[in-house]
């Protein structure tokens, strides 16, 4: 920081003090225009004159005037304004009180508003001249007359802009302090839904593949003795699941990687189209699955895709965990005019663990537990994907048993059928 920088952050500190340094300024300013006046003759020429007693009393007392001019600006303008037309009265040459009059009047106008500096200033200018006119020695018409009005509404035109400038400047930090925080918040908002979305998937993952893990686990321990061979089965079963758990996970980790990183799996998102292995993977758990699609010509966006699959895939897990044994699932994909319509049902009673397994191998089969009675994020899960598409979700019993999860999903009007006629604007047939 340099000396001039210090110097000027000191004054800014010390207002009082940068005041009267301007006051003793002002005061000699006044006092030097006193003492020099002009004579007649050939050209301009200038004599000296020493001011009267009454004269430097007003000088002095407009300059002391001038050191509270921020903290009563209106105040200090009425007394050297008063003082100045003393002065103009009075004074024979004049001395030059106005010059405080007009630091005064430039005070209130940098200090309040257009309207009231409009009306002070006029008010200012229309007695300070009327005064200089009217009262003194010199003709009407004077130079130094009409020097006061112009000197006095220079004063108030400062002011005004000095105002103004600052209005500006303000209103440009305000924005920009505005903009950082919008910013921030937003890049929040963001950071809250991507956790929230990587939260979901790695629920949908790891409760179907773990869900999936358990019972063939649980089969595998039961039937190990007597049965080797559909031990063996359920283990290859069990690294299946493992595996495409690994995989899931590996790919929403993988989001989550810098520029920097390796790079990330490139495999496609789960959507529909697997809906048929995803029920597969259920089957071979012990869970019935039928299937029903009147959708299998209709592309969907990958966002809509993936949260279909994802909410069978939920569905069918709480079906497995949570229906009993013998329970059958349903799930049918409908596209009804411009929504895609999933349904999942099921027919269990949650009355008792599932066919071969047992209670200490799947704490989750727990007897006579239901869908709509857990605490986990299952369902939360469902109704967050459905609600951020702008969707609609249903659960919750069947009339004379199971469970039932109904979700409308809506899809572009843009979308393409595969098979059909319609196409997507600007895409070619």
């Amino acid at each position: 920081m340099t000396t001039l920088e210090r110097a000027r952050c000191e004054l800014k500190a010390h207002p009082l003090a940068l005041d009267a340094g301007l006051a003793a300024a002002v005061l000699a300013c006044m006092v030097a225009g006193s003492l020099a006046t002009p004579k007649d003759g050939q050209g301009v020429t200038w004599g000296t004159h020493i001011p009267a007693p009454l004269s430097l009393l007003l000088m002095l007392l407009a300059a002391l005037a001038l050191v509270f001019r921020r903290r009563v600006p209106r105040t200090v303008l009425a007394l050297t304004g008063t003082l100045s037309v003393v002065e103009c009265v009075t004074g024979d040459p004049r001395a030059p009180v106005t010059m405080s009059a007009v630091v005064a009047l430039y005070t209130v106008a940098a200090t309040t508003d257009r309207t009231t500096t409009f009306r002070v200033g006029l008010l200012t200018m229309t007695v300070l001249t009327a005064a200089a006119m009217l009262a003194g020695p010199l003709p009407w018409y004077a130079q130094e007359n009409l020097g006061v009005l112009a000197w006095t509404g220079i004063g108030a035109t400062a002011g005004d802009a000095v105002r103004s400038r600052r209005a500006v400047v303000q209103a440009i930090r305000e924005r920009a302090e505005r903009a950082e925080r919008t910013r921030e918040e937003e890049a929040r908002r963001r950071v809250a839904e991507e956790r929230l979305r990587i939260a979901r998937d790695l629920h949908d993952v790891v409760a179907h593949h773990i869900a999936l893990v358990n019972v063939q686990a649980g089969v595998a321990a039961h039937v190990m003795d007597k049965r080797p061979d559909q031990a063996k089965e359920a283990l290859a079963h069990v690294r299946e699941a493992s595996r495409s758990a690994l995989n899931e996970l590996r790919a929403t980790v993988g989001l989550l990687r810098q520029s920097g990183d390796p790079e990330a799996p490139t495999e496609p998102a789960p959507g529909l189209s697997l809906l048929e292995e995803l029920a597969g993977t259920f089957r071979s758990a012990g869970l019935p699955v039928a299937v029903a699609r009147t959708d299998q010509d209709v592309r969907l966006p990958a966002a809509v895709d993936l949260a279909a699959y994802r909410i069978v895939q939920e569905a069918l897990t709480n079906v497995r965990k949570h229906a009993g044994a013998g329970a059958r699932a349903e799930v049918s994909v409908v596209r009804v005019g411009r929504n895609i319509e999933i349904t999942v049902v099921d027919d269990g009673t949650g009355a008792a663990p599932a066919p071969g397994s047992h209670p200490e191998h799947d704490p989750e089969n727990i007897p006579g537990s239901d869908h709509g009675k857990g605490g986990g994020h299952g369902l939360l899960g469902m109704r967050e994907r459905v609600g951020a598409l702008g969707g609609t979700l249903t659960t919750g019993p069947r009339y004379g048993g199971g469970f039932r999860v109904h979700a409308i999903l809506p899809v572009s009007t843009t979308d393409t059928r595969i098979e059909g006629r319609t196409t997507a604007p600007g895409e070619p047939v």
